[in-house]
């Protein structure tokens, strides 16, 4: 009776010790689980942040692009309401006009720092009725690029925009005297791009150019 009751003892001591060692790796799984859970999340969330800082990197650039070469010089120079308009496409000739913003010069500063707010009350009038902000379409006139979108999705956009960074008295410079109302001189330019309304960028560039009458 001894022997057969030692028995019974054992065989209940391996069932317990086995439910513990179950629910121990039971938490080892769950534990495992939502370590994975936590690091796709991390990995997706940094893909989604890259993602959005290669569009709006992009957007600057067919902001620039549209400075490319010496045609449409005075559209370079003045804001227009008309360039900033969907119907301002990129051309396969390469003859392009940016959308160029006219900031009042005493609103450039807040402007500047706070593009994502900015308003009807930073422009002239000669700009009033146009986008405040150009939808991307690539620096490809060929590119089928949704304007504006991304992955097919009306859900993420991309939009850019230029400004002058104007000098003393709205000249440019390097110009000799007289050649500033021809467009002659060394003329600075700053390039505003968001993506999803989450990520902005900023980048300046100079344009040289020979005037109107070259």
């Amino acid at each position: 009776m001894t022997q057969l009751s030692d028995r019974h003892s054992q065989n209940g001591a391996v069932l317990v010790i086995a439910l513990v060692m179950l629910l121990v790796l039971t938490l080892m799984a769950v534990g495992s689980m939502r370590g994975t859970t936590l690091e796709s999340r991390i990995t997706a969330n940094r893909a989604h942040d890259t993602q959005q800082q290669n569009a709006a990197d992009a957007a600057l650039r067919e902001a620039e692009f549209r400075y490319y070469g010496p045609a449409n010089l005075a559209d370079k120079l003045e804001g227009k309401a008309t360039n900033c308009a969907l119907s301002n496409t990129l051309k396969s000739n390469g003859i392009n006009k940016p959308c160029l913003l006219a900031v009042k010069d005493e609103n450039l500063l807040a402007f500047v720092e706070a593009p994502s707010t900015a308003n009807a009350q930073f422009l002239k009038s000669e700009s009033a009725g146009g986008l405040l902000w150009m939808p991307y379409r690539g620096t490809d006139a060929s590119n089928a690029t949704v304007a504006g979108n991304r992955e097919t999705s009306s859900n993420l956009t991309t939009l850019w925009n230029s400004t002058r960074a104007v000098t003393v008295g709205n000249n440019a410079v390097n110009a000799e005297y007289g050649m500033v109302a021809e467009g002659q001189g060394t003329y600075y330019y700053l390039n505003n791009a968001k993506a999803d309304d989450q990520v902005y960028l900023q980048s300046t560039h100079a344009n040289i150019y020979l005037g109107l009458n070259n």
